[in-house]
């Protein structure tokens, strides 16, 4: 709660702080000053950099048309904000409304959001990870230290993980003439965001451009040289990669660990929130002045059975920010849900991929419009009865037509013969997305609740 002081007083004197300074940092920053807010922001960002925008660093970054500094979020406005970049945050103590720093510096807050985001998860070996020639792909550093690397010409370039940021990796490394192996534990790329059925379009479309796809095998090991420059790689199938460039692709961490301890329901999956971006404590009670927007954030939707999404997606950092940013400042009579269908966007080897929905909670899919063998085609996704998801290859203009059947809960199949002669699928196909408890690379949307069916609950503390 806001304490003795008026709704109103706060907008003029209170005090937000945001932790996490990328792209839902900034929106929801600049929604708060939009919306009113005139009292004091503080900025505060692991990184260096002011706010930047971390696709390029996948696609034109890599391909030398834009350079990593290059690539900062336009600014909507003037935020006003006290700025506290390169300084992670250690700690949270609800009680004292205190951010704990790791300079030492502690700062007092009357309402919080927290963006934190997520991070690429390391090689696990420590020693091989820290090879001349070994990169992960996600902060403008690493996106510059990868260009200059790929600018070299490397005899070739090993990508381990096929999910959509190691696809993007290769092809940019294709478009640039470059040798590239891409090793993936699935059955086919993006089978673990799309499923096997639109994977093997994938894998085509990867070895249609040259690349060496290795599909259901791991990376073991990584050796170097004498001077420690990474060399090759072990595979799980007995065979050697010799590569003098590896980008390890394995997914994302979210970054929560800096709550430990503090009362919040924050772990591994992100932080627990309502529909309106409000923070649950590890009691299950909602709390009214701690919010999270962004990748770090797991939200109930109405759309999807009310289950606890995490989603790594640029629109609903965007869409969350403003929504979290919004209820800070109302009543709670004028707060709102986020309520945004997910959307995602993904351009590699010459095809433009979009999807909405939740196509990885879908157990079937139809191909609706287009044709798989000519890589263009629009698929749908369905669960239990009912459209839940949609993905095109180079089709996107029907996806707002999906998104709608989406919003009202359509039946699946659509109730309609397809308008595409051309079209492989007049019948729904197990869309073959792999066994959920094994790993693989690359969901965008993340199921981390439970299903209102599933009646065997249990509870377990956030860690």
């Amino acid at each position: 709660m806001l304490g003795d002081g008026s709704l109103e007083r706060f907008r003029r004197e209170g005090r937000i702080v945001v932790v996490g300074a990328s792209l839902a940092g900034l929106r929801a920053a600049e929604t708060l000053r939009d919306q009113g807010f005139a009292g004091s922001l503080t900025m505060i960002g692991a990184e260096p950099h002011e706010p930047y925008d971390r696709p390029p660093l996948s696609k034109q970054v890599l391909l030398g048309r834009a350079s990593a500094d290059r690539t900062a979020l336009p600014r909507r406005r003037s935020v006003d904000a006290n700025w506290r970049l390169g300084v992670p945050a250690t700690g949270l103590d609800m009680a004292a409304k205190r951010v704990r720093l790791a300079d030492g510096d502690e700062v007092p807050y009357d309402r919080l959001l927290i963006s934190t985001g997520v991070r690429s998860r390391p090689w696990p070996h420590e020693d091989q990870a820290e090879l001349d020639g070994v990169f992960v792909l996600r902060t403008r550093d690493d996106g510059a230290a990868l260009a200059r690397r790929l600018a070299e010409g490397p005899r070739r370039v090993l990508v381990i993980g096929a999910g959509f940021t190691g696809s993007e990796i290769a092809s940019a490394c294709c478009e640039r003439g470059l040798a590239v192996t891409v090793a993936e534990r699935g059955a086919s790329p993006l089978v673990g965001a799309l499923g096997g059925v639109v994977g093997a379009v994938a894998a085509e479309l990867q070895r249609e451009h040259g690349v060496d796809l290795r599909c259901g095998v791991m990376v073991t090991a990584l050796e170097g040289d004498a001077s420690g420059r990474v060399r090759a790689a072990q595979l799980s199938d007995g065979s050697t990669v010799e590569a003098d460039v590896v980008i390890v692709s394995l997914g994302a961490t979210r970054n929560t660990e800096w709550l430990a301890g503090s009362g919040l329901a924050a772990g591994p999956r992100g932080i627990a929130c309502d529909a309106g971006c409000r923070a649950f404590d590890i009691r299950g009670i909602v709390t009214d002045d701690v919010y999270a927007a962004g990748d770090v954030a797991r939200c109930p939707h109405p759309l999807f059975g009310y289950q606890f999404l995490s989603l790594e997606h640029w629109g609903n950092a965007v869409s969350q920010a403003g929504i979290a940013a919004h209820n800070m400042l109302s009543e709670s009579t004028d707060r709102l849900p986020h309520m945004d269908v997910p959307a995602f966007w993904s351009a590699q080897f010459g095809v433009n991929i979009k999807s909405v929905g939740a196509p990885s909670l879908g157990t079937e899919i139809l191909v609706a419009q287009g044709s798989l063998k000519e890589h263009r085609f629009v698929g749908v996704y369905g669960y239990q009865g009912r459209v839940i998801g949609a993905v095109a290859f180079d089709q996107a203009r029907w996806l707002p037509f999906y998104q709608e059947l989406i919003e009202r809960t359509a039946p699946f199949p659509p109730p309609f013969p397809t308008v595409d002669r051309r079209s492989d699928g007049q019948r729904p196909v197990d869309a073959d997305f792999p066994d959920p408890s094994v790993p693989t690379h690359g969901p965008t949307v993340t199921l981390s609740g439970y299903s209102p069916a599933d009646r065997r609950m249990t509870f377990t503390p956030a860690h």
